[in-house]
């Protein structure tokens, strides 16, 4: 007995002394680091067990491999058009108001800034579902579909008969379905998929045989192409919920998505692309030909997420508000910044530019909802405007910088989306597209009320114990 209760004490002290030396030696972040070094050693085996399923990144090292078997002639094809400059659109940003700006993307990303782009903004799902049904039905040649959460209901089973219709013509259609989110609506998107014999994917599934826990690990980017001409994304899932003017809804959400036209529709086939070849090993299948000239917008995708992407949209949110010179709009449904870019908008505030952040009072988190009251202060103090939109629940994401410059996309300012979560975004350089959405969002502080410090301040004891807990929790929300 004595025998068998050293070896499992040696045996616990040594898994616990590996796991706790991974994440110390693999772990970027220092609090990440930390806390689940404390893990392993506070449970035995429980511990390490957990940080085995949830803390090991295995995403990048399995996006090499397959980047390193994939040796087909798209693959080669699609670095080489990003690294290049894209023929007369290559001097896009040369004339913007803001070099620097581009310069910053131009050196963490590797694709480039694209002129001849029009971008048309699409209100609630009932804007945006027509027209993406739309762009579906005319497809001739490819459909390719990217969405975090697929609901089964009227709207979701609309898009199905779609792409069913499409693939019985002849077209390529490929659906990449998030493998966690799949599983949280029934019946499951990807089942009616198999029945219509629709191609798709699943991204990172968990599963029992082989072993994969991966639920951090979610694809959260919103892609339609077609043709390789037109595109769509933002921040909108396909699902009821979207519909915003079913008033009788108490879950309908509100939120944008955008359609794009041009050269910058590539880009985003591309990425739509390299998450097929990271899921099946198979790359290769663009529209033939480049999108044409549209409109003034130039453009540029980025994309974010735990592989080799890590921290480039942080990076390039941060350098744009040290850049800017008059305002910067945040609205977002979830406000949890790493320290840089929260250093970087006290800054700019305190350079007496105009800093407005414009959250939801009605939030799908409370979690994430208390950890940001914990935080407000911090820009409070130093002059930066915060507004609550009233219900329902607002999704937008988007960010307008000196009133030219904006990012649209998937991707929220919280760590899950810019750590934890495959995202992506789109800049844009277009005033005229600025300005309408400017105007859209002194629309919402019109109806929406100020945030104070007097009201922080005046929270009560539990209520600060409750929102700095949650603060606590929010590397992992």
């Amino acid at each position: 007995m004595d025998i068998l209760k050293t070896i499992m004490t040696v045996l616990a002290t040594v898994v616990t002394v590996v796991s706790a030396g991974h994440a110390l030696l693999s772990k970027r972040d220092p609090k990440a680091a930390i806390g689940w070094i404390v893990v392993c050693f506070l449970i035995p085996f429980g511990g390490p067990l957990l940080y085995y399923l949830f803390g090991i990144n295995r995403v990048r090292t399995r996006a090499r491999k397959l980047q390193r078997r994939s040796e087909s002639l798209h693959a080669v094809e699609a670095k080489s058009m990003r690294k290049r400059k894209a023929g007369p659109f290559a001097d896009a940003g040369s004339q913007s108001e803001h070099p620097e700006l581009v310069n910053i993307s131009d050196r963490v990303t590797d694709r480039p800034l694209v002129g001849g782009n029009l971008i048309e903004v699409l209100h609630n799902g009932e804007q945006a579902y027509p027209a993406m049904l739309s762009a579906i039905d005319h497809a001739r040649k490819t459909v390719f579909l990217a969405t975090y959460i697929f609901e089964t209901n009227d709207t979701g089973r609309s898009f199905i008969n779609a792409l069913d219709r499409a693939t019985r013509r002849g077209v390529d259609v490929r659906v990449i379905v998030d493998g966690f989110s799949d599983m949280l609506h029934l019946p499951r998107a990807s089942r009616l998929l198999k029945k219509r014999g629709i191609t798709f994917a699943k991204f990172l599934p968990p599963q029992l045989i082989p072993p994969s826990v991966t639920i951090n690990l979610r694809n959260h980017r919103k892609i339609l192409v077609a043709d390789g001409v037109i595109a769509f994304t933002g921040g909108m899932n396909i699902g009821d919920s979207y519909l915003a003017e079913q008033h009788e809804n108490s879950k309908r959400v509100v939120d944008f998505h955008f359609r794009l036209k041009g050269p910058v529709v590539k880009q985003i086939e591309e990425v739509f692309i390299e998450d097929w070849g990271f899921l099946t090993g198979v790359y290769g299948g663009s529209a033939p030909g480049e999108a044409a000239r549209q409109g003034p917008a130039a453009c540029r995708v980025i994309t974010e997420g735990p592989n080799e992407d890590l921290d480039k949209l942080v990076m390039i949110l941060t350098g744009a508000v040290s850049a800017a010179r008059t305002s910067v709009i945040i609205m977002t449904p979830y406000f949890l910044p790493p320290r840089g870019l929260l250093a970087a908008l006290q800054a700019a505030a305190l350079r007496g530019l105009q800093i407005t952040i414009i959250l939801p009072a009605k939030n799908d988190s409370l979690l994430a909802h208390w950890a940001t009251r914990n935080l407000l202060w911090e820009v409070l103090e130093r002059g930066v405007r915060v507004y609550y939109q009233p219900p329902p629940f607002v999704h937008s994401k988007l960010v307008i910088i000196d009133n030219h410059y904006l990012h649209i996309g998937s991707a929220n300012i919280d760590p899950r989306s810019l750590r934890l979560n495959f995202e992506l975004a789109v800049e844009i350089f277009d005033r005229p597209l600025a300005q309408t959405l400017t105007a859209h969002v002194e629309s919402a502080i019109q109806r929406s009320q100020p945030v104070t410090l007097q009201e922080l301040d005046s929270r009560s004891l539990p209520v600060r114990v409750r929102d700095s807990l949650a603060w606590l929790l929010s590397p992992y929300l």
